[in-house]
């Protein structure tokens, strides 16, 4: 019987995992390699060896009600948006809350995570520690991995040639804290994800230019969508999802990137996506636009070669730098299981719903927070465990290794088809569609029909609203008595923080009335694309 649960890292997804343990009666024992809580969000003023690392000025991409825990809300006056300052805030809230503290030992790395030899009967992990120069073995009855895809870097070295003879400054964006120590410097950024974004447009206020080398252009969202709300607590709910599924994906495609260009035309900035290569997920970033209209900012073609003291762009453009900064991404890596256990291929994973290896005898090895969701992470990692401690205890049953490499297979075709070989393709999902999948798992996925007789105003807002974590706490295991009235005063929350100078009263009602009236106009689209006529 599963009792001793070891969870790697103390991350989003780590105290989640701890926390799912204590509600199904386990014993969890955290391993984090640091001197603190947060992974991925915990800044530090020097990059650390093994341990991910963020720049001062983070700003999470998710709002806060579409990115915390479901059954512990992130307080009602902290901004939408949050700086990785409150959201280790936050976690410290829920640790005291829920008295996780006590289950994580710091400073601690796990050196190896191998089976035990009677694993085909007992399913259990010896798992082998180092702190303060001391190493400890354990036998665990399971595990849940919760470290993150964030922390080793990816520097294809052999796709810029010339880069050995460059004098100037280089590393990646990994290393990057602070604009300081960049003044009047002339920089290239190489990517345009997220980060590469944030870095550039942070560099280009006190740098004397920085230029940005993209292969396949991005689309770029706002942060602040229509009448100013968060994009994701637009973007994000069952009505949209259920709309967008009646079309082809191309088409779906087509309509997210005509709704974007409306905000700037991403072609005359130099931005549009080459159509020929393959899918890349959008960036939140409402400075970006603004930069290269000031002329701070220069996007440029892929780099072709460098000089000792320049870089030859595609396009035959020549610019002199003095500073290469790397924002080419991570590769996924797990260094203390052998490949028999896990293994990464191409920084690609063989896990049944992005959870669970598929040829292990015993379920009793889980992944945690490996998806990318264009969305926050947290609601996922939070699901991901709840699943996975139930299923450690025997609650849910997987199909059988052969069922789930056969899903995995089909999900890979799939991915494949829409996004190509995308190093990260492996990871992604569909917001809803992945949470909904992994809810019904448990048995606590929203019944909105039911939801209508019993209670229509709640189920309007399941709907139509924003599809916040919340609603997975409605029904089931795990039911928390404050869902609905999280759910229902989802708005009260978005616009608590910014209306800290009451101008008018904004009534609830209005705000239904836009989502209703979006929905009306979605509708009316699709139901023409499909079924108008040619005349």
């Amino acid at each position: 019987m599963v009792k001793r649960v070891a969870v790697i890292g103390a991350g989003a997804s780590g105290l989640a995992a701890i926390k799912c343990c204590l509600d199904e009666g386990l014993e969890p024992t955290c391993f984090e390699r640091s001197s603190d809580i947060g992974g991925l969000w915990q800044y530090t003023e020097e990059v650390e060896d093994d341990r991910p690392s963020i720049y001062r000025s983070v700003v999470t991409n998710g709002s806060k009600e579409m990115m915390t825990y479901s059954d512990f809300p992130i307080p009602d006056h902290f901004s939408n948006y949050l700086s990785h300052f409150k959201v280790i805030d936050y976690f410290r809230l829920y640790i005291d809350h829920f008295n996780i503290l006590k289950y994580i030992k710091f400073k601690t790395k796990v050196c190896t995570v191998r089976k035990c030899q009677d694993f085909s009967t007992t399913g259990q992990w010896v798992i082998v520690t180092e702190a303060d120069g001391i190493q400890e073995s354990a036998i665990f009855d399971a595990v849940l991995v919760c470290t993150g895809h964030f922390t080793e870097p990816y520097l294809p070295m052999e796709l810029f040639p010339g880069i050995d003879k460059f004098k100037g400054q280089r590393f990646h964006s990994r290393m990057y804290k602070t604009p300081v120590g960049f003044e009047g410097k002339r920089i290239l950024v190489v990517g345009l994800g997220n980060s590469a974004a944030d870095i550039a447009t942070e560099l280009s206020y006190t740098a004397d230019q920085v230029f940005v080398s993209t292969r396949r252009g991005v689309l770029v969202l706002s942060r602040i969508f229509g009448l100013g709300y968060p994009w994701d607590a637009i973007y994000i709910t069952r009505i949209k999802r259920w709309l967008r599924n009646l079309l082809p994906f191309s088409l779906e495609m087509w309509m997210f990137e005509k709704s974007v260009n409306k905000w700037f035309d991403h072609a005359a900035f130099g931005l549009e996506i080459q159509k020929s290569l393959e899918w890349k997920e959008p960036i939140a970033n409402e400075e970006l636009p603004s930069r290269i209209a000031c002329g701070t900012m220069m996007i440029k073609t892929s780099v072709k070669e460098f000089t000792e003291t320049s870089v030859i762009f595609n396009d035959g453009t020549i610019e002199n730098i003095d500073v290469v900064i790397f924002a080419t991404g991570y590769s996924i890596s797990f260094p203390f299981c052998d490949e028999s256990i896990i293994k990464v291929n191409n920084n690609q994973i063989c896990l049944y719903k992005n959870v669970f290896p598929p040829q292990l005898e015993k379920p009793t090895l889980a992944f945690i927070g490996f998806v990318m969701p264009l969305g926050s992470l947290i609601p996922n990692s939070e699901l991901q465990a709840r699943w996975a401690t139930r299923v450690f205890k025997g609650l849910n049953r997987l199909p059988s290794s052969h069922e789930q490499l056969e899903e995995i297979s089909k999900v890979k075709e799939i991915l494949t088809k829409r996004f190509g070989k995308n190093r990260s393709a492996s990871l992604l999902v569909d917001v809803i569609g992945y949470l909904d999948e992994i809810a019904s798992e448990i048995g606590v996925k929203p019944n909105i029909s039911r939801l209508f007789l019993t209670d229509p105003k709640l189920a309007l807002r399941v709907l139509f609203g924003p599809c916040t974590p919340s609603q997975y706490r409605l029904t089931g295991p795990g039911k928390w008595d404050g869902a609905r009235n999280t759910i229902l005063k989802t708005w009260d929350r978005i616009l608590k923080p910014t209306r800290t100078r009451v101008a008018k009263d904004v009534p609830q009602y209005s705000l239904m009335l836009i989502v209703f009236l979006s929905f009306i106009i979605v509708f009316a689209a699709v139901f023409m694309i499909r079924y108008g006529s040619d005349d």
